[in-house]
């Protein structure tokens, strides 16, 4: 597996999660006026779920499970493989919908969803990164 390629990106996570524990205010109203910090949060989450995304492709692929024709068919192999739980699977294809929503904007975001959004999910990227790191240590 390569697991240098994966534990940089984890690296990464870590430093863009670090970056909007620190930047993340704690009421809706200063999230709404933090202009272009505001922007750079959503990026740096976008930037976060890509290196999942990235993670569970490499894994996919250095496992030689099938190959996958989406980004739902990489995270369904690894759930059927038994490598990632269903309810961690359904939580990285949730984060996939929201980066979605970020890198397309339909439409304009909902700032107060997003906000709410990332304060009760934030922490759903630590237990991310430690089944990672458990995957990692079983291969």
């Amino acid at each position: 597996m390569r697991k240098e390629i994966i534990l940089s990106k984890i690296n990464e996570i870590e430093e863009s999660l670090s970056l909007i524990e620190e930047n993340m205010p704690g009421d809706f109203e200063e999230f709404e006026n933090l202009g272009l910090l505001k922007d750079g949060i959503y990026k740096r989450i976008q930037y976060m779920i890509e290196n999942i995304l990235d993670i569970c492709a490499i894994i996919n692929s250095d496992l030689k499970f099938t190959s996958p024709g989406e980004e739902d068919d990489i995270i369904n192999n690894l759930v059927k493989k038994e490598i990632l739980s269903q309810s961690m699977g359904n939580i990285i294809k949730e984060l996939k919908g929201f980066r979605n929503i970020i890198v397309h904007r339909y439409g304009k975001i909902d700032d107060k969803l997003s906000f709410e959004l990332i304060h009760e999910n934030l922490g759903d990227f630590n237990k991310i990164i430690e089944k990672i790191k458990t995957i990692l240590d079983r291969y």
